[in-house]
């Protein structure tokens, strides 16, 4: 019989990848906060996490939980803090009450590498075991997430609830909106000769939607307490993205910086998380350009 995993924020667009993976394999109920209608092909139901929802769902049977929903727009969450944190901060308390009542075998929450302090170093590598100083976190996105960690952490002492931490890298894929740095550069490549960018020795290790949901799907049924970063294989700097875009695209580009000495590295080691889950990941530099510009090209013919 099939096991049964309840997924927050089923219209993301992790989700979206996450749902198709795993549908053969689980049942699959999708729970989001929708303004316009009750239910899509993804959301079973239609709640508002913020506020406890037990009574809408004490009828179904839930095996795992994997908590994606959450305001991960950086932006959106300067603007609008309160929100941020009771989505975040309140809205993942609601979620472990509801798996701790469930008796759920495993709680996955999607956390980010913008948990890590990277304010103090030029040149900083990072991996699951770096301790973490709050006052030190750079966004009030990144620091909703961080207090959510740690009442995960206290939530699994006090119930023995499997939870399995998985800080999100840079995610990129084939989609037209919310798009990462290295979907926007490449679109912005295929339309024009030249860009403007900050440094071009920026970096970050960049992961693909489709090697995140294959992690995702590895750390289901892990036990105990783990935290796990899920990062690309390659740090890419922004030049190095734009050289690679230019051969692929077979155009020479002009690059311009409008503040070469403002460097942004963050170095995130996903070594522990490949030897923990046997995770091998598909998707290097060229063939995730590859794999956005078929995408781009099959939008366009339609």
């Amino acid at each position: 019989m099939k096991k049964t995993i309840l997924i927050t924020g089923s219209e993301s667009f992790v989700a979206s990848f996450l749902i198709k993976n795993l549908k053969k394999r689980y049942n699959i109920i999708g729970i989001d906060f929708l303004k316009k209608s009750k239910k899509t092909k993804k959301t079973n139901f239609n709640i508002d996490i913020r506020k406890p929802f037990l009574e809408k769902l004490k009828k179904i049977k839930v095996d795992y939980i994997i908590h994606l929903a959450a305001v991960s727009n950086d932006n959106d969450a300067k603007k609008n803090p309160v929100n941020c944190f009771e989505t975040n901060v309140i809205g993942t308390l609601n979620m472990l009450d509801f798996a701790n009542k469930k008796n759920v075998k495993n709680f996955i929450f999607a956390s980010t590498q913008w948990v890590y302090d990277f304010s103090s170093k030029k040149n900083y590598q990072v991996n699951n075991k770096t301790i973490i100083d709050p006052f030190n976190v750079e966004s009030e996105y990144g620091l909703s997430k961080l207090i959510s960690e740690v009442n995960i952490k206290q939530n699994h002492i006090k119930h023995s609830l499997n939870s399995t931490i998985l800080r999100f890298g840079i995610i990129y894929g084939p989609r037209l909106k919310n798009l990462s740095a290295f979907e926007g550069i490449f679109f912005k490549l295929m339309d024009e000769n030249k860009i403007t960018i900050g440094s071009a020795k920026t970096g970050r290790n960049f992961i693909h939607i489709e090697d995140i949901c294959v992690a995702i799907e590895k750390s289901i049924k892990m036990k105990g307490l783990n935290t796990l970063n899920l990062e690309g294989d390659e740090y890419i700097t922004l030049k190095k993205l734009i050289l690679s875009s230019s051969k692929i695209l077979k155009k020479k580009i002009e690059i311009n910086e409008n503040s070469p000495k403002n460097v942004s590295k963050r170095k995130i080691s996903n070594k522990a998380t490949k030897n923990k889950l046997n995770w091998k990941l598909k998707f290097n530099l060229k063939k995730g350009l590859n794999n956005i510009l078929t995408y781009k090209n099959q939008i366009n013919k339609k």
